[in-house]
């Protein structure tokens, strides 16, 4: 199984270590495209909070993408 990882604002996605995904926290649209560009090449699913979804819009269709729900961290 490849492996799952998490982009975006460290208040958001920081949380998602504690079940083994690779968090990659990125505070700015640079930053998340940074980290897109670092993605794992195993990766098979990359959760995205709704920041780093806008930064990424034009992101390929893989690998698999989750955006997490908008509101406040």
């Amino acid at each position: 199984m490849g492996s799952l990882v998490a982009i975006g604002e460290s208040v958001r996605v920081r949380g998602f270590g504690l079940a083994g995904v690779i968090v990659m926290a990125a505070e700015d649209p640079a930053a998340v495209r940074e980290a897109w560009r670092a993605v794992p090449d195993d990766a098979e699913v990359v959760i995205l909070t709704p920041a780093a979804a806008a930064a990424l819009a034009d992101r390929p269709e893989t690998p698999l993408t989750a955006v997490l729900p908008g509101g406040a961290p």
